[in-house]
């Protein structure tokens, strides 16, 4: 049976602090067994006890006072370092090192004191055999950012591939980016050039004379890249596993979420294991059901007959909400999909103004229709001409969830605008998703941009699809007033979007690219 150290350098609030020890207590020792060492840097007295508290309960357990007192800072955005704390915490790990080499272990996992494991993390990575590897987990560097990865490719936290010499654009950066994100969310190992805070280190490793000292010719920021240099010139490889992701309480506003992550352990888990993968639900005509979910305002005299024409070539039904239309737009999406099952709803009057209770709403009466899949697009938005022969393979593959796409903006019915305002092409956004009936689904709280989608959906396994969407909702002059004056009613300040962008609509000479199929 392999013996793992599990050691942590612990300066911890003790709220934090005690969701990790009590996340510690959970993991499995089937074929591994656990000991801990822990260097109590603490400066609340609280952690201090949550830590001997610990000791005393637990088989196994070494506790170190670090006999330092600095102040580390963390507040509700972010955390605070500075060069003396880095190298600081460097020492501690090589403390931990030594420990493990002399008490001859076979593995070292060194953890952070922020992070909840899954049960089985340990057991997986020891099985993983490799000498250094990780366990993933996401993190908000900043509140309203999207959550990243504490692994990268190169250099200082590069997430693309970028050969040596190689010149890349923007546009071939945020679609490598993407690649590298969607790979991070796809259970499997995957070779990196960086990682830590939740890794496996085996003994061979150890013994080679790996540690965390600062390499003087080096100006990289953080003691885990210069672990990571020197790992890799010593000839090993770095590898990070994504079956398990650990959640991580980087702010005390995280630990709202804890509950959460202990009850979705189980589920994520059984959506990761193929054997026990729930099965996707189809027609009786052995077609998966692909529906179409759509808000409609007022479009007679707009794209609404010509996207419905493309959309139902593939559609096998749809969701429609009315949201107030004083027009003929009811009768144009019943004449346009007729033979197609409609669930249609009317708003008396218009939610858009709230769009969050507007998107709940249209999620909901899309999940009545007891759906495989979800197609939500606006009616301004349709496909290029390819999808109709390339949506099947989508929908009939296994292994992913969410599809996401990029949306080109339209300036005209040929030319699509590109400029730093105008750049959502760039990205990669859902509007392809499956629905999984046991998955917790949780929304953005916003009144406007509160997305589509439930905010979660990047939990699921998740890729980016080079079919391109097209956006025809300010292809002309009348449109872009129409959207310049609503925007600037209802967020006047830019509290949801930016301000900028909504003046740079009425741009005179806007740069324009021309659309090639």
């Amino acid at each position: 049976m392999k013996r793992v150290l599990v050691g942590s350098p612990i300066h911890q609030k003790p709220s934090i602090l005690n969701e990790f020890l009590t996340s510690l207590k959970r993991l499995k020792q089937d074929h591994i067994e656990l000991e801990f060492l822990f260097i109590d840097d603490n400066k609340d007295p609280r952690s201090s006890q949550l830590l001997f508290n610990f000791k005393e309960n637990i088989k196994g357990v070494t506790l170190y006072p670090s006999k330092q007192c600095d102040d580390y800072v963390c507040d509700s955005t972010t955390h605070y370092w500075n060069e003396h704390l880095i190298w600081k915490v460097s020492e501690f790990k090589n403390k931990i090192i030594q420990h493990t080499v002399e008490s001859q272990y076979d593995y070292l996992f060194l953890v952070d004191s922020d992070l909840l494991l899954y049960p089985e993390t340990i057991e997986h990575l020891v099985n993983a055999n490799k000498d250094i590897i990780s366990e993933i987990f996401w993190t908000k560097w900043q509140p309203d950012s999207e959550p990243q990865p504490q692994v990268w490719l190169s250099d200082e936290y590069k997430q693309w591939k970028q050969y040596r010499g190689e010149q890349l654009n923007d546009e071939k950066i945020a679609f490598r980016h993407q690649e590298f994100i969607t790979k991070m969310r796809t259970p499997g190992i995957h070779e990196v050039g960086g990682l830590g805070a939740c890794t496996l280190i085996s003994r061979k490793a150890l013994e080679s004379g790996i540690n965390f000292n600062p390499i003087s010719n080096l100006s990289f920021w953080g003691e885990d890249r210069h672990f990571c240099i020197r790992a890799v010139v010593l000839g090993f490889s770095l590898y990070v596993d994504t079956h398990y992701p650990a959640y991580h309480i980087y702010r005390e506003s995280d630990l709202s979420g804890v509950q959460d992550f202990i009850n979705e352990t189980q589920l994520y888990k059984s959506i990761l294991n193929k054997e026990h993968q729930p099965d996707i639900r189809v027609l009786c005509n052995n077609r998966i059901k692909l529906t179409l979910s759509m808000v409609v305002k007022n479009e007679s005299h707009r794209y609404l007959k010509k996207v419905m024409k493309e959309h139902r070539q593939y559609i096998n039904e749809a969701v429609i909400i009315d949201d107030g239309s004083t027009d003929n737009t009811i009768d144009i999406c019943l004449d346009s999909l007729k033979g197609i099952p409609i669930h249609l709803v009317k708003n008396k009057n218009s939610k858009f103004s709230n769009e969050i209770e507007l998107r709940k709403q249209q999620w909901e009466e899309t999940l009545k229709t007891n759906p495989d899949w979800i197609l939500n697009l606006d009616a301004d938005e349709m496909f290029e001409q390819k999808f109709v022969s390339e949506i099947h393979k989508l929908l009939e593959q296994k292994n992913y969830d969410v599809f996401s796409f990029r949306l080109y903006d339209f300036w005209n019915d040929s030319h699509y605008r590109e400029d730093p305002f105008w750049r959502s092409h760039l990205t990669y956004r859902p509007f392809l998703i499956r629905y999984r009936e046991n998955f917790n689904y949780t929304w953005r709280e916003t009144p406007q941009h509160c997305g589509r989608f439930p905010k979660n959906i990047f939990e699921l396994p998740n890729c980016n699809s080079k079919l391109r969407l097209i956006h025809l909702g300010w292809a002309t002059l009348q449109d872009r007033l129409e959207k310049f004056h609503r925007y600037v009613e209802l967020d006047s300040e830019g509290l949801y979007g930016n301000i900028d962008q909504y003046l740079s609509i009425l741009d005179k000479n806007p740069n324009l690219i021309h659309w090639e199929d």
